[in-house]
């Protein structure tokens, strides 16, 4: 359970970051019997934006969590969530004076 728990706090985090952005709108949970899947709406009419997915038979191989995009692409797979979550982390650019 606090497997489950840590999960959702970080998913519910990086949410509430994404919405103080004005980037998400809504969200949902499903719990699967194979697999839990967060999933991120620009609209609840539309298709997910991104789904964050935490599938325990792939854990060994190419790691339990997982970032996948509108499109079926898979952004990052890894064991570490906070890792993969990093795929979110807005990227510092060099800026010239």
């Amino acid at each position: 359970m606090a497997h489950r728990t840590t999960w959702l706090r970080s998913d519910l985090r990086l949410y509430g970051r994404m919405v103080a952005a004005n980037e998400w709108r809504d969200y949902a949970i499903d719990h699967l019997t194979d697999r839990a899947v967060f999933s991120v709406f620009r609209r609840a009419s539309e298709v997910p934006l991104f789904q964050i997915v935490k599938d325990p038979k792939l854990a060994r191989r190419q790691g339990a969590f997982a970032v996948i995009a509108a499109g079926g692409r898979i952004l990052k797979r890894g064991q570490e969530l906070g890792r993969v979550l990093g795929v979110f982390d807005p990227k510092l650019k060099l800026v010239e004076a």
